[in-house]
């Protein structure tokens, strides 16, 4: 049996409360992970292209005030 199915075995027997507990913990930890993922990807300079695409943009007129 994988890692996956023994995780997926263990859940699917857990009690509501339990399952709530899991799922607020999974939430949070996958939450934690983008956080991770996007600052490894702005340290990298991965996302600079964005900022470049925004400057452009103002100075194209193509945005408006909120």
């Amino acid at each position: 049996m994988s890692v996956i199915e023994k995780a997926q075995e263990v859940v699917s027997h857990l009690t509501p409360e339990q399952l709530a507990t899991f799922d607020k913990w999974y939430a949070e930890y996958m939450a934690d992970a983008w956080d991770r993922q996007i600052e490894a990807d702005v340290n990298a300079g991965r996302l600079d292209f964005l900022i470049e695409e925004a400057k452009e943009d103002i100075r194209a007129g193509r945005v408006t005030d909120l």
